[in-house]
Formats: structure tokens, sequence, C-alpha cells
């Protein structure tokens, strides 16, 4: 099945990598944040990921800002229910306050941040068709779904009248789970696909194999993510290999990504301009075949997931 082609208010297709915002107002400043958007776009991206709750708000704001001028040619997503769960009136209050820090009486993908056990899906994806009806936004979008989760609520959203166009897993070399069931459910299903976390938090960057410091040591959740021995071996080897090639290992990192057939728009980040140079050039790299195959082989391949190893 065809996945649903998204565009910006214009028309204009969505550009194949997406920029995430989450440093925003945070770890990068008002300027740096600026340069990090120009150079964006400079780079040709249209598409650009904010969350509610990015901080503090903060995120959406500045987003707003640096898009009021160029509004219809860019793609606009935000997120909701990552905290006070996916009930109709969470979803209804989230989306009115990110609007108004926005500064855009339309936002283009609404997401559902993560799964809300103890709401109905049918609460939930009616309020999204109304508020998709009232035209509140565009295009409905789920993030850190599981694939029985996603097909649950796009059975749901169907019988109200409604799709799911996007998700957003978690997705790279050290974090695969989602060639399992998501990305294959994807294409089999025809959802597009805009996978947060290409560099690992950081740990394919190569810094932390060269002493350096970042979010995996000074925050807990990221440090439990990606703590395990394997994984920075698998990073230490993929400097290496960035090293006999000749190409950073961010942009083998985010390209790598980039290059499985169910990914539709990797989604891309940084905390300043600099820092994101090599992840914008990705989106020119054309990996060969041969090296797509030894980066992936760095890493651990999941079971599949009748966790019958032997057809694998």
């Amino acid at each position: 099945m065809k996945a649903t082609a998204l565009t910006t208010p214009s028309g204009t297709p969505a550009s194949n990598f997406s920029f995430g915002t989450m440093q925003f107002g945070g770890k990068a400043d008002e300027d740096q944040s600026r340069e990090m958007y120009d150079a964006s776009r400079a780079a040709g991206i249209n598409f650009f990921d904010t969350a509610y709750v990015y901080t503090e708000g903060r995120s959406e704001k500045l987003l707003g800002q640096f898009a009021k001028h160029e509004r219809d040619d860019l793609v606009i997503a935000t997120k909701c229910a990552s905290v006070g769960g996916a009930g109709s009136a969470n979803i209804r209050a989230q989306l009115e306050e990110s609007r108004q820090r926005l500064g855009m009486d339309t936002v283009d993908i609404f997401y559902l941040h993560k799964w809300d056990g103890d709401t109905s899906l049918e609460e939930t994806f009616s309020a999204l068709a109304e508020l998709r009806e009232a035209g509140l936004f565009r295009y409905i979008g789920i993030s850190n779904y599981s694939a029985w989760q996603t097909m649950k609520a796009a059975c749901v959203a169907r019988n109200l009248g409604v799709g799911i166009d996007i998700l957003q897993p978690m997705y790279n070399l050290v974090k695969r789970q989602a060639e399992v069931e998501i990305l294959p459910m994807a294409i089999s299903e025809g959802f597009n696909v805009a996978p947060y976390s290409p560099l690992g938090g950081g740990l394919l960057t190569g810094k932390y194999a060269a002493g350096g410091a970042g979010r995996l040591l000074d925050d807990k959740s990221y440090n439990t993510r990606y703590g395990v021995e394997w994984m920075h071996d698998t990073a230490k080897d993929l400097s290496t290999l960035a090293d006999e090639v000749g190409v950073d290992p961010i942009t083998l990192a985010v390209a790598w990504v980039a290059q499985h057939p169910g990914v539709t728009q990797p989604i891309i980040s940084a905390r300043s301009a600099e820092q994101l140079r090599p992840s914008l050039a990705a989106l020119s790299y054309m990996m060969p075949d041969d090296l797509y195959q030894r980066v992936t082989a760095l890493s651990v391949q999941p079971a599949p997931a009748t966790d019958r190893l032997e057809e694998a």
C-alpha cells in the first residue's frame, strides 16, 4: 500500500529529511536555533518537528517565530499527550496551546506522543477526527507505538473515518527493534515513517569513544537506554569504518537510517549549526550497497517477531 503523500500547505512535497527542534530554547539558545533552522532550509529541508513538551514550550515558540514568514512552504509537526494522557480534553487543550505558541491556525502533522493504555482509542481518535475536520491540523501521526498498538489504533481510526498518516519510532544502528515489525508493517500498510534519534543520543557520533561528554552521561534515561557495552563497541567500530572510508561517522549513521526502504523522513537534530553539518551532509550522500551492509553488520540484528532464529 502506498503511503499518503505529505505536502506543505502550498502543495510542495515534504522533504526527505526532517529537522527536530527538541533543543530549541534549551541547549540551543535563540541564535543557535535560528542558525540551525536557516542551515536546514538552505539544505532543502521543509519539514520541522516539535512537541508540546519540548523545552517547556520554547521550542514551539521559536519554531513559530522562524517559520512565520514562509509558513505555507513548510510542513510543521507537533505532538501531544506525552503528559496528561490521550483523553479528549487534554488533546484539545494541548493542541490549542501548541497553536498559540507556534502562532499558527493549523499545524500539518499532529502526533500522539506515546501510547496511553488508560484511555480508550475511541475517545482519542474521535477527538482527533473532530479537530482535523475543524481544520486545526492536516495529518494524524503516532509516536513510540508498537506495531500491535499501531494496527489497533489504525482500525479504530478507520472506523471513525480517519487514518494514521505517519509514524515516529526510534531507529538507529544500535536500536533496531523497528526492523522487526514496525518498518515492515509501514511498507505493507502505507505509513510514512519519520524515525528519531538516528545518532543514538549522540553515541554514534564517536565523541564518547574519544572521551567526550554529553547527555548519555548526564541524563539518566539516555544512560539507561544506551548504557550497554556492545552498543559502545558498535559506536567505536562505526568510527573506525568512517575513518577508513573518509566519511564522518555522523553522516554514515544518518545515511544508514535513511537507506532503509521503510523510512521516509528521518529526523536529524543538533545543538548548533556546526554540529548539524555532518547530518545535513547525509541528505546528498549516496551510500553504496556494500558499505550499507558493512555498517549493518556492526550491530546486533534483532530476532524475528516469531523468534524462529533459523528463519532469520
